[in-house]
């Protein structure tokens, strides 16, 4: 069938034309709308201009085929194959391209909007401006792929391969990247603002000037990416691994690099306030200084000595630790879960529950705070439950009372004007606080688990540079005394005693809160 027969039945109403060979023909500015040309053998035929809309080409062989401004809206192209065709400003939107191949394809400017392209094979294809709008490209093959300025919004690139794909000033807000390869890909001023990015892999990609505020990045592999001058500025990279990439002068304001890898990484100039770094790997960074101003406009600049730097990175979330000298029953834990339930609504500077460690013998709630300030509040607060909250509490407030100067002075230590004001603002907070939130019902609750809650504690202070202060230890946290003929219990200790055993020595107390500084 030549072209002039396959027009002829085309209008006189015949639709069905499947695998017809009808190479080299000049089909161009046709209409073929719904056509069934399904394995048909169509390569280096001229389509230019023509309305192919909603055709059926799956299994279609159209190599070198000139398609350029087509319109393909709605077609069914699914395995079809399209190597080295020349699609230039095509109208593809809606089209189904699943398992297609466009190795070398050019595509610029072509409109592939709402398209399927799930495990299409468009190695080396030439996508530049194409607009991919919410396109599904899932476990799609576009290594070596140009697609500078090419809009990809909301597009869904789970599981694809772009690997030294070229996305220069691409356009990829709120897309999905989940898992993709990006192995030495050009993003140069792309913009994926909001784009989910977890499990992706960046390394040795150049992100210079990308924009990356507010993306999900968590356990992303950027080991010597180029991030020079990127935005980062509220992205989540929990567990990314970031070894010797470029930061240099990035905007890192509010991210949360929590327990992420960025040894051997260069951060000089790159815009820090707000930025969580707890538990961070950061050994053999480079960062002369750093922008701690939060509006990043340069009012705070921190400088480093390489030795500063790297107690700069490398430090642990503040936490309160309290260990109770009993195992976490199933009645305490309800009990224990619903108090804090009731604390935490009286006192929302404690922003999460704890962590429960327990073993055969000791239970341990760990309450891991922002600000290393809010560690004497959290501990005077969190110990309420237990029988040992009073004597907590006093020891609490005597710790305080040594950063007062007349206190100090007696001991011969000199207090800067920060740990003397630190001392007024706790004993200030503490005195406003209302130390009794528990009702008359949750104090009951807590006599029939009264094994737990009245055990021995000890609670723990660790501050931003993983020092530690025991704010209080029960004199029999650990011992059995009861069988032990003629040992005196912790209730015949004198007060003295129970001090000298149970509370830190004003020089610890006082060395603690100075490491805050």
């Amino acid at each position: 069938m030549d072209a002039e027969e396959l027009l002829l039945n085309y209008q006189s109403g015949k639709r069905d034309f499947p695998a017809i060979l009808l190479c080299e023909a000049n089909l161009s500015r046709v209409n073929l709308s719904r056509a069934n040309l399904t394995r048909a053998i169509l390569s280096v035929t001229n389509f230019s201009g023509a309305n192919l809309s909603e055709v059926n080409l799956s299994r279609a062989k159209l190599n070198v085929s000139k398609l350029s401004g087509a319109v393909l809206t709605g077609a069914n192209l699914d395995e079809a194959v399209l190597n080295v065709a020349n699609l230039i400003r095509a109208d593809l939107s809606k089209a189904s391209l699943i398992d297609s191949s466009l190795i070398r394809a050019e595509l610029m400017r072509a409109d592939l909007s709402d398209a399927n392209l799930t495990r299409a094979n468009l190695t080396e294809a030439d996508l530049r401006e194409a607009t991919l709008r919410r396109s599904d490209l899932i476990q799609a093959n576009l290594s070596g792929a140009n697609l500078s300025e090419a809009s990809l919004i909301l597009g869904d690139l789970e599981g694809a391969n772009l690997t030294r794909a070229k996305l220069t000033r691409a356009d990829l807000r709120g897309a999905n990247l989940r898992n993709a390869e990006l192995r030495q890909a050009e993003l140069e001023g792309a913009r994926l603002r909001g784009a989910n990015l977890s499990g992706v892999n960046l390394r040795w990609a150049n992100l210079s000037g990308a924009d990356l505020s507010g993306a999900n990045l968590e356990a992303a592999q950027l080991s010597g990416a180029s991030l020079r001058g990127a935005d980062l500025s509220g992205a989540n990279l929990l567990n990314a691994t970031a070894i010797h990439a470029d930061l240099t002068q990035a905007n890192l304001i509010e991210s949360d690099w929590t327990e992420a890898d960025l040894r051997g990484s260069a951060l000089t100039g790159s815009k820090f306030y707000g930025v969580s770094r707890f538990s961070l790997m950061a050994d053999e960074i480079t960062c002369d200084w750093v922008d701690l101003s939060p509006g990043g406009d340069g009012s705070q600049i921190r400088h480093f000595s390489p030795q500063e730097a790297y107690r700069f990175f490398n430090i642990e979330s503040p936490t309160v630790q309290i260990r109770i000298d009993a195992p976490l029953d199933p009645d305490a834990h309800c009990v224990l879960a619903a108090i804090y339930r009731q604390i935490v609504r009286h006192h929302p500077f404690i922003k999460q529950p704890p962590s429960i460690d327990v073993g055969s013998r000791r239970t341990v709630l760990s309450f891991r705070i922002e600000e290393e300030e809010q560690l004497f509040l959290t501990a005077y607060v969190a110990i309420e439950p237990f029988s040992d909250a009073t004597a907590t509490r006093t020891s609490i407030l005597e710790s305080l009372r040594m950063l007062n100067p007349d206190n100090s002075s007696q001991m011969g230590v000199r207090l800067s004007n920060q740990i003397v004001q630190f001392g007024v603002d706790m004993m200030r907070k503490i005195g406003h606080l209302d130390d009794e939130v528990l009702s008359e019902k949750w104090r009951s609750e807590v006599g029939e688990c009264d094994r737990f809650f009245n055990s021995p504690t000890q609670t723990i202070l660790s501050n931003l540079a993983t020092e530690y202060l025991t704010i209080h230890n029960h004199p029999g946290f650990g011992r059995n005394l009861n069988d032990i003929p003629g040992a005196i219990g912790v209730s015949g200790l004198k007060l003295e005693q129970y001090r000298q055993l149970a509370m830190p020595t004003p020089e610890q107390a006082i060395a603690f809160v100075a490491s805050f500084y």
